[in-house]
């Protein structure tokens, strides 16, 4: 199209006003509607993508206007910007399945904006925000406005829909009218709904348009109250205790539901073998269950917290190493589906207090990646993408991309041999409450490519 014709037919309807011969805000909007035609070349990458028919090659990679144009094992052309990096690896864009923004409500702990370059550093193409803010994330309009907002941001944000009015647990919400408006999937997020008779009716209420529902395992009634998990730790430290039966008894019941219903549900928090073993049967039995673990379940566990570490305080909480390693087991076999970084972030003095005034949870969006790589060193580049990219997409219905001539470039870059070093002063959250801060991590995030737009790790 011709910049005359554009200028004259569209620039007006854009801006809402005729804006005449003012060239510059004509400059600005064409920046924004129409993209460069970037040119990009990854030297010497590591495909890891199962679906790719160059998954484990070591290949070049010309990417032009978005688009993944030529796969060679060299190409010498001119390029805006060339990636050369050792152990430089490249999989399909990544998704974070459960993160908080805080936005609306607690911008001072996070912003929409913030969020999202702090889940580009980490990798992400794509982040699933929690629907705990204020106003909930229980009606159409709060969810068009996290989609309106993420098209100029780092990463793309897709609502999750809050299951109950309120996150109260007590009616449900519209949540037929929320999914056209784009929630990706439903949630009362950090408050799980408590009611079996209520939680087996949205199961119900979904399936009519292959909804997913997504649970975090707490049954408020055992254990309230407690502060890490309950056993040997516990009672050295003093604190009061959260049982595992507080975790699996929910998912028991839950899976009991699914299988009366026939609907489609996510659990995410795994912290216990047992836990971990009742998703297996599950999956076993053919019913529409998947599952994600948290970096930190991974990586810490009730031991770590000798030293009373508020930022190690989370729920589900750090269970026992036994626990630990059943979930590391459960990564490398399959039994996992998703790592889901449950990034909450927290102000100053949410965390520097008394234990027990302590709020729960940490940042993880940034560390999530380095995290599991530097206690899964072995885990295969493949297994990565799909713990990453492919299994999220494939359970709430994302377009599937693959690294091959021809298709748009949604892409995360990432290296295995690399370091993470997270300091209160690289982190692009608006939140320090992550207890890997000065901690070196192996592995290292370069960035990402989508939207026909690298963002790229300097540090």
């Amino acid at each position: 199209m011709r910049y005359s014709r554009w200028k004259r037919d569209y620039v007006p309807n854009y801006w809402g006003a005729n804006i005449g011969g003012d060239e510059r805000k004509i400059q600005v909007i064409l920046q924004k509607i129409l993209p460069a035609r970037m040119k990009l070349l990854l030297k010497k990458a590591i495909v890891a993508d199962p679906n790719s028919p160059f998954d484990s090659q070591t290949v070049d990679i010309f990417i032009e206007n978005g688009r993944i144009l030529s796969i060679r094992s060299d190409i010498d052309t001119k390029t805006d910007k060339e990636i050369r990096a050792e152990g430089l690896m490249v999989s399909p864009g990544w998704v974070d399945v459960f993160a908080h923004f805080c936005d609306p409500g607690f911008e001072h702990r996070e912003t929409l904006e913030s969020g999202a370059n702090a889940a580009a550093a980490g990798g992400y193409t794509d982040v699933f925000l929690l629907p705990n803010t204020k106003p909930v994330t229980d009606h159409k309009s709060q969810a068009e406005y996290i989609r309106r907002s993420s098209a100029a941001l780092a990463a793309n944000l897709h609502p999750l829909g809050a299951i109950t009015r309120g996150i109260e647990g007590k009616d449900l919400a519209e949540m037929y009218d929320m999914r056209n408006s784009g929630a990706i999937a439903f949630t009362d997020g950090l408050n799980p709904v408590q009611s079996p008779g209520l939680f087996l009716k949205a199961l119900q209420y979904v399936k009519a348009f292959n909804g997913v529902l997504i649970q975090l395992p707490i049954d408020k009634s055992i254990g309230a109250g407690g502060l890490i998990n309950e056993g040997m730790v516990s009672t050295r430290l003093g604190l009061p205790g959260i049982p595992a039966l507080a975790e699996e008894i929910i998912i028991k019941r839950d899976i009991d539901l699914l299988r009366y219903t026939g609907s489609k549900l996510h659990i995410t928090g795994v912290s216990t073998a047992k836990g971990i073993a009742l998703v297996a049967e599950a999956k076993k039995q053919g019913l529409q269950i998947s599952c994600s673990v948290t970096p930190y379940h991974l990586f810490f566990c009730d031991s770590d917290m000798d030293r009373y570490d508020t930022h190690l305080k989370v729920n589900p909480p750090l269970r026992t190493a036994a626990d630990r390693e059943a979930l590391q087991e459960a990564v490398v076999n399959g039994i996992v589906d998703c790592i889901a970084s449950h990034h909450i972030p927290h102000d100053w003095d949410s965390k520097v207090c008394e234990f027990e005034y302590a709020k729960n949870g940490m940042t993880g969006l940034e560390t999530a990646f380095a995290a599991v790589n530097h206690v899964l060193p072995g885990l295969p580049a493949r297994r990565i993408a799909e713990l990453f990219s492919l299994n999220p997409r494939n359970i709430f219905d994302l377009p599937l991309t693959n690294i091959a001539e021809g298709q748009p470039a949604v892409l995360s870059l990432f290296s295995k041999t690399g370091t993470t070093v997270l300091t209160k002063e690289n982190t692009r959250s608006r939140s320090a409450n992550s207890p890997y801060i000065g901690m070196e991590l192996n592995g290292k995030v370069l960035g990402t490519f989508h939207q026909n737009k690298l963002f790229f790790n300097q540090n």
